[in-house]
């Protein structure tokens, strides 16, 4: 039995044991799992916001404004866009063929809408104006990613552009030790993760039975989760194939990162087993991937565009709002426009979504139906962004394989 069969079944393992704690129901099994989980948590995120950082930061200012950085970028946006579109061109598709339906004014009964309307208070625009930092500090302690991304990449091109002295030689050998020990806590991280599953699952069991993830309101549901599947078994398998990847092998690869995000339900704090997963089991240079994943956490957001789609189609629906084709491709493109500004933290791609219906002056009330709901929908839209992350990487990596020169990667 190889390794990797071993750890698969090591994976399934964790999966069982924390569904049987989950269902047992006893009071002091569940204060332990609730409290690991929120421990894992927090080391995800804690070592998300330096490994974004330091990856950017080191790969700029190894490779800097170079031609080398154009083409891998070039390449990173163009499959970006490519599989976001397709999300979002897949999922307008089903909502007209499985036609969510109106919801009746007995659906609203109980539904508190004060929440609802101060989550989208906020513009559109202060999503983007948010992310530029007034201070050197503030993205780090917020853990804003745009803004760390921007910093990083600020300092990191201004690091290439430094004269070759001793200073600069100095700087980089800080960075490059930092990131040496970020990325060494990540493998300990990783390490026993497992045990983090397994608190992970006997949660997700717990409140499923407890009736905390709420029944679905139907087709809606059926269009979101249906469109997601399609993106993750069937699009970028083709994506993959195309490039000569087995969508099969890179699966079983990747499933580690894949449990991580439906439990997280943060692209940004599965960034460090992401990169964990693409470096060490898909076997992607450091090169592309220190520089692709971190990028992708905000960029590259599959299952946020067909959610931000079909959701902003059932609300302006229920709005009394007709919805013809020249709309319909209108927001398409606004979904996939809006997905690459996203963060990538829970529950992202709603706040996003009431902004723009708040942005258009229309009735978003519904929203507040779906509220109870969004947890199981974020786990799976989750679980396709980061998937798809790895297969933008696994693809530039084999397309510019050729890239990786006689310099050291970061």
């Amino acid at each position: 039995m190889n390794k990797q069969v071993k750890q698969i079944i090591f994976w399934v393992g964790a999966l069982i044991i924390g569904a049987v704690l989950g269902s047992l129901h006893v009071a002091a099994v569940d204060s332990i799992c609730d409290f690991t989980a929120t421990v894992f948590t927090r080391l995800f995120k804690f070592t998300a916001v330096p490994a974004i950082a330091v990856s950017i930061l080191t790969t700029l200012a190894m490779l800097g404004g170079n031609k080398q950085t154009g083409k891998i970028f070039r390449k990173t946006i163009t499959y970006t866009l490519l599989t976001t579109l397709a999300a979002s061109t897949i999922a307008a598709i089903l909502f007209f063929i499985i036609k969510p339906e109106v919801l009746s004014a007995a659906v609203y009964e109980g539904i508190e809408t004060s929440k609802i309307e101060s989550m989208g208070s906020s513009s559109f625009l202060s999503y983007f104006t948010n992310a530029i930092p007034d201070n050197i500090l503030s993205p780090f302690v917020s853990g804003n990613v745009l803004s760390i991304l921007m910093v990083s990449a600020v300092f990191g091109l201004a690091i290439s552009r430094m004269k070759e002295s001793d200073k600069k030689t100095a700087v980089l050998n800080v960075i490059n030790g930092f990131q040496e020990m970020v990325f060494t806590v990540i493998g300990w991280l990783v390490a026993i993760l497992p045990i983090g599953v397994i608190a992970f699952t006997a949660q997700l069991v717990k409140d499923m039975s407890a009736g905390i993830v709420a029944d679905s309101i139907g087709r809606y549901v059926a269009v979101v989760l249906s469109g997601n599947l399609i993106q993750f078994f069937i699009v970028l398998s083709i994506f993959l194939l195309i490039r000569g990847i087995n969508p099969a092998k890179h699966f079983k690869n990747m499933i580690p990162a894949i449990l991580t995000a439906l439990f997280t339900k943060s692209s940004a704090a599965t960034l460090p087993v992401t990169m964990d997963c693409v470096e060490n089991r898909v076997k992607c240079d450091k090169k592309f991937s220190r520089f692709i994943l971190p990028m992708c956490t905000t960029i590259n957001m599959n299952g946020c565009a067909a959610f931000i789609l079909v959701t902003s189609l059932f609300v302006m629906q229920n709005a009394g709002i007709q919805l013809d084709l020249i709309t319909v491709i209108s927001w398409i493109l606004i979904s996939v426009v809006s997905a690459v500004g996203n963060a990538g933290v829970p529950m992202g791609c709603f706040f996003l979504t009431l902004s723009l219906m708040a942005g258009k002056g229309i009735d978003f009330k519904v929203m507040g139906v779906l509220l109870p709901i969004y947890a199981l929908i974020d786990m799976i839209e989750t679980a396709v962004n980061i998937y798809s992350d790895s297969c933008v990487c696994a693809m530039t990596n084999k397309d510019l394989k050729d890239l990786v020169t006689e310099e050291p990667s970061a």
